[in-house]
């Protein structure tokens, strides 16, 4: 069978070439004069052979000699390296004149790639007896990995594993809009169309259940995985704040500060991580504890060989045809998103932010390749027999921060994802041990016009306005901080450059507050006045701030500290919550916020980087509308509407997250469920059988 499908995909190659030959005007199979059809055939398939050759022996030899090549720049390096190989197995034929010009050659060997690749696939996706051999490659690989301890327990090799976890984290999907993604849809005559998420729609029915959760005060990413990964996001106010003891600004999803908030976790919790125990990090902003790591951005700003945050694209590129593949897929989704893009302006939609510049191809990384390089490696993961993956899938994210998170766009990415989603669950069918496959957010996202469309005029502006400062007649504009743009400048290999505006890192002169944006929480800092800057200092610097910032209408409230009452929450109207003793509580600002954003508040107040006054935009409670201080009609890292409400989606077979129904409350939360998880399945006796081996020679794995 095994040499069946070696001349098959020959054959294939062989025709591929003849026929690209036929086509293309730079590539020839034959000399000036013409050969004969027999001499042009066996030319083909000199060709395709020699190519094939060198393919699976020089290709392997040349992926670990570019190890340090950024790994962006490897995806694109891979055509040229395969055009080099064509043209190195066309020199080596004896026989025939076959030629062909660089340009082309990248042309000839994608395809012929993709096509070798495609038949291939085809013939062995059926062969159970190829998939066992896989399966037993990979599972010895795995135990060659474990440790020497582990590796000389006394029949700890023959004895069957407990059940591993699979943690996927759709970044950015809340509660509400999954789902809504899980229910049937009206269709024409009277018949429903099936859900966006056909696949997760049946798990929902049938084997999971789906929980919503509240996250902290703020509601991203950074502060959400760094509380589920590593128990503790003690002091992480928001996406962006400002250290006044250095004089720099902490963003989460820059490698230094990741790295660095990593380590603070771990100092506070006491321990590593989540994913200690041989686990797996794949696309996430920390590592868990995890020895297995790629794409991991708090280990990003390593140089040399002893990153490992790029290894996951070096595993998926390593082959050929994966290359061709996700090529072929970026470009059709940079043409899908210029389509989209121009339909929004055509059709005038509002509210709308520039997609143009490089957005286009920040989305595809996110949408196409780094969703391709996380999947790979959690399927590599689970079919290694890794006993828990935690896994980051930023596409939606990435889509809903430009085009809303209820928009056609985030559907066709939800379909996308369900798809990832279904072939992850097919591998577990497959693995060496039993899986629960968890699904989970970090965050929603909330609807709105953006501050500066619906207001002319930034956060930034406003402050200085009200400290009596110059503004500028143009309105400036905080740029996004979505994970996928920084994830490119990582596989760059640039993952420190440009992170924020210049005047988010250096301050300029002493009396200029700094500004920052995190979704719809805004945070200013005064570097002129030492520690955290009382209410009572800030009306003596600056006495219509408060004022002007509380009583403008796209401004929900602000929280600053009293040198004589402690936190104290200010709104509209003279409204004025002080939460230490709750006085002013039944007007409270927080009250259109809904449950728990008194807690979430106060418990934001207490850490010791908090900025001098935090601002929250005003949330219409019909729509759930907030206004951004970013460039983004979908946001989140406030409090307002969805963003604060994603989901749990576990099976049945596990404890609820929680006793009698209570909401689940914040991500430390959300860690120690997790956790509880992870113990109950190490702790469970695994069914009895035959040990993997056996399976494997008697042919009993499907």
């Amino acid at each position: 069978m095994a040499l069946f499908r070696v001349l098959v995909v020959w054959a294939v190659g062989t025709a591929t070439m003849v026929v690209l030959a036929a086509i293309l005007p730079d590539f020839r199979l034959q000399s000036a004069d013409g050969d004969s059809a027999t001499r042009i055939a066996i030319t083909a398939a000199a060709g395709a052979g020699a190519f094939g050759l060198l393919s699976a022996l020089v290709w392997p030899v040349l992926v670990r000699a570019l190890l340090l090549v950024p790994a962006f720049v490897l995806g694109l390096l891979v055509f040229f390296l395969n055009a080099s190989l064509l043209l190195i197995a066309l020199d080596l034929v004896p026989v025939g004149n076959g030629r062909v010009g660089l340009k082309t050659a990248v042309v000839v060997a994608a395809v012929m790639s993709a096509a070798s690749s495609a038949t291939s696939t085809a013939l062995t996706v059926h062969d159970d007896g190829a998939y066992r051999r896989r399966l037993a490659r990979l599972a010895d690989r795995r135990r060659r990995r474990e440790d020497a301890e582990a590796a000389d327990a006394a029949g700890d090799a023959a004895r069957p594993l407990p059940p591993g976890t699979v943690f996927l984290q759709l970044d950015g999907v809340g509660h509400d809009v999954l789902r809504d993604a899980l229910r049937e849809r009206p269709g024409t005559g009277g018949r429903p169309r099936p859900p966006l998420m056909e696949h997760v729609a049946e798990w929902a029915a049938t084997t999971h259940r789906l929980t919503p959760w509240r996250t902290d005060w703020s509601s991203q990413t950074g502060a959400s995985q760094l509380g589920i990964l590593h128990g503790s996001n003690e002091d992480v106010p928001a996406f962006r704040w400002y250290e006044k003891e250095s004089g720099e600004v902490m963003i989460s999803n820059r490698p230094t500060s990741a790295a660095e908030l990593q380590r603070r976790a771990a100092a506070r919790s006491g321990h590593g991580g989540l994913l200690t125990d041989d686990g797996a990090s794949r696309g996430n902003l920390f590592t868990g504890g995890a020895d297995q790591l790629a794409l991991v951005l708090s280990i990003a700003a390593r140089r040399g060989r002893n990153n490992r945050s790029r290894s996951g694209y070096f595993a998926y590129f390593c082959d050929p045809a994966n290359a061709a593949r996700t090529a072929a897929s970026f470009v059709a989704e940079l043409f899908r998103e210029i389509g989209q893009s121009l339909a929004a302006r055509a059709r005038r939609r509002r509210p709308r932010v520039g997609r143009g510049g490089l957005y286009p191809f920040i989305r595809a990384f996110a949408t196409v390749v780094e969703r391709d390089v996380v999947v790979a490696a959690v399927i590599g993961d689970i079919l290694s027999g890794r006993t828990a993956v935690y896994a980051d899938l930023v596409a939606y994210d990435e889509v809903a921060h430009h085009s809303g998170p209820r928009s056609r766009d985030t559907h066709q990415v939800l379909r996308r994802l369900d798809r990832s989603l279904a072939l992850i669950a097919k591998v577990i069918d497959h693995a060496p041990r039993d899986y629960r496959l968890v699904l989970l957010s970090d965050h929603g996202q909330s609807p709105g016009a953006t501050f500066a469309d619906r207001y002319g005029l930034t956060l930034q502006d406003l402050v200085r306005a009200g400290c009596g400062l110059p503004v500028p007649r143009r309105a400036r504009r905080t740029r996004s901080g979505a994970e996928a743009r920084v994830a490119v400048r990582a596989a760059l290999r640039r993952p420190e450059a440009a992170e924020a505006p210049e005047r988010e890192t250096r301050p300029g002169p002493s009396r200029d507050p700094v500004v920052l944006g995190s979704g719809n929480l805004g945070l200013v800092s005064f570097p002129d006045l030492p520690g955290r800057a009382s209410r009572e200092e800030i009306e003596r610097h600056h006495p219509a701030l408060l004022r002007t910032l509380a009583e403008h209408p796209g401004i929900g409230f602000l929280l600053v500290r009293s040198a004589e009452h402690g936190p104290v929450v200010l709104g509209r109207d003279g409204a004025e919550h002080r939460l230490d003793t709750g006085e002013g509580a039944e007007r409270s600002p927080l009250d259109a916020f809904g449950p728990g954003a008194v807690e979430a508040v106060r418990r934001t107040a207490g850490f010791p980087h908090a900025a001098d006054i935090m601002v929250n935009s005003a949330c219409d409670p019909t729509t759930g509308a907030v206004h951004a201080f970013e460039e983004q009609i979908g946001s989140h890292g406030g409090l307002g509407g969805e963003q604060g409400r994603p989901f749990l989606l576990w099976p049945r077979e596990l404890t609820p997250p929680t006793a009698d129904g209570a909401e689940l409350v914040g991500a430390e939360g959300v860690h120690a469920v997790l956790r509880r998880w992870l113990d109950e399945a190490a702790a469970l006796r695994p069914r009895t059988g035959p040990p993997l081996d056996e399976k494997l020679a008697a042919g009993r794995v499907p």
